[in-house]
């Protein structure tokens, strides 16, 4: 098939985008680099897929609606996954904008794209930061999540929104998946396990929120990308059964669906910090400090619907992907 991947040189974007290319898709990779992050991470991942012939490399912001026009007029990509986004919860409540522009601005973009060429299937990231105040465990997208409590959980509700009414009016399936924290080699620096291995190693304390007691469905990057892979292979279509009086917040009339995407496990943030310490050979000097405003306590995915409907099987445990990223960060930073 041809794909269009936007936010390719991203994390879970290259992952993705190299997967693809080796299984035989063409690729067209959208991304921007910009700096939110180090630049320089971004053109190491995507040197990656440029060694593919079926990779094409178009530098632009999905929120540039008229340069989004030119890629899907021009590629006519038959499905799209779009993770390009402003990510991160406590950026949220230091630069708001940034996540109207890209998360809805931009997505609109990426719908009007599917809207006018017949894009068969459109599959886009979403978050758990989207349960919010809730407390239920685990979290189900059966669940209301009506309750944000960031800017950027608000922002990947709206996605969700805006593509049901898409998928309503115009019959676009469309694929939206709850990221539970991705973690694995060629991670975001942002990101805890990032941050706490440059410390770690750099002899510097590490700031650990809710005094470590926050609990993770922390995902690893392979099983996140047969998840999403799975997921773009079988189209969504309505639920001949919903029921506008007892409306299920996860399916439609329309052909529109939700899934949590996760490892189905709870990880305390302590013990995440004790198997990162044993990787390192080194302890941590703690930091603790109190829950960060916009930060949940717990995240813990109900994934049973995407076992049912993809065969999705995530079998990483933290042990295993922990040890393959502080594999991969001395290799690159050689340390």
């Amino acid at each position: 098939m041809k794909i269009l991947v936007t936010g390719a040189a991203g994390f879970i974007g290259s992952a993705l985008s190299l997967r693809l290319l080796e299984r035989g898709d063409e690729v067209i990779g959208v991304d921007n680099l910009n700096d939110y992050y180090d630049p320089e991470l971004k053109k190491a991942r995507l040197a990656r897929t440029l060694d593919y012939d079926g990779f094409t490399d178009v530098r632009a912001s999905i929120e540039d609606a008229a340069a989004m026009e030119r890629v899907f007029r021009e590629h006519q990509p038959q499905r799209v996954v779009n993770l390009a986004a402003q990510a991160g919860v406590r950026y949220s409540l230091e630069n708001p904008r940034a996540y109207i522009d890209t998360n809805i601005v931009g997505f609109l973009n990426i719908l009007e794209g599917c809207r006018h060429h017949q894009v068969e299937h459109l599959v886009y990231a979403s978050s758990s930061s989207v349960y919010g105040a809730n407390t239920r465990l685990p979290f189900s997208v059966h669940d209301n999540v009506d309750h944000p409590v960031s800017l950027y959980a608000a922002s990947k509700k709206s996605n969700e929104l805006m593509a049901h009414t898409y998928s309503h009016l115009f019959e676009i399936p469309t694929t939206g998946l709850r990221f539970f924290t991705v973690y694995g080699p060629w991670g975001r620096p942002d990101m805890a396990l990032f941050l706490f291995t440059r410390k770690i190693l750099a002899g510097e304390p590490i700031d650990v929120f809710n005094h470590g007691h926050h609990k993770r469905d922390f995902t690893y990057i392979d099983d996140i990308v047969e998840g999403v892979i799975r997921t773009l292979d079988h189209v969504a279509g309505p639920n001949p059964d919903w029921n506008g009086d007892q409306p299920d917040p996860a399916t439609s009339k329309a052909p529109w669906r939700i899934y949590n995407i996760g490892n189905h496990r709870q990880v305390e943030l302590l013990h995440y910090i004790e198997v990162l310490e044993d990787c390192l050979g080194r302890k941590a000097q703690k930091n603790l400090l109190p829950l960060q405003p916009g930060d949940v306590p717990e995240t813990f995915a109900d994934v049973q619907d995407l076992v049912d409907d993809v065969g999705y099987r995530p079998d990483t445990p933290v042990e295993e992907g922990i040890r393959r990223f502080v594999e991969w960060y001395r290799e690159y930073y050689g340390v």
